[in-house]
Parts: structure tokens; sequence; C-alpha cells
């Protein structure tokens, strides 16, 4: 049974090679979890508007679909 980590799909590479690209994935993959994210605010304002406050005639191009 083969238990490779690592496997090379296309060219050459000897096995330092494959040891060092091996290091450095580890390494991010360890490191993912180290590093949160700061917390977004929290809006207070509602994500939606009213209907009836916006303008009657929206322009054939506008992005406000």
């Amino acid at each position: 049974m083969n238990n490779t980590l690592v496997r090379v799909e296309k060219g050459t590479a000897d096995a330092e090679e494959v040891a060092a690209v091996t290091a450095v994935l580890l390494a991010r993959a360890a490191a993912v979890g180290t590093h949160a994210a700061p917390p977004r605010p929290r809006r207070t304002t509602a994500a939606w508007r009213r209907l009836e406050r916006t303008p009657g005639f929206r322009a054939p191009h506008s992005w406000q679909g």
C-alpha cells in the first residue's frame, strides 16, 4: 500500500523538492487556525429598503434592478 501525502502529477521532482513543498503546505495548513478574522461591526440599519421611499423611476441601465 502506497501512503504518499504528495504526488507529482507532471514532471519530475526528487525527494528533497517534494519534502520542501510538503513542509510549506503543512505550515500553511497549521497557520490557518491561528489567525482569526476581526469581528465585523454589526449593522444598525436594515439591509432592505421600504419601496414607498424609493424614487418612482429607475433608468433602464440602472444597477438597482
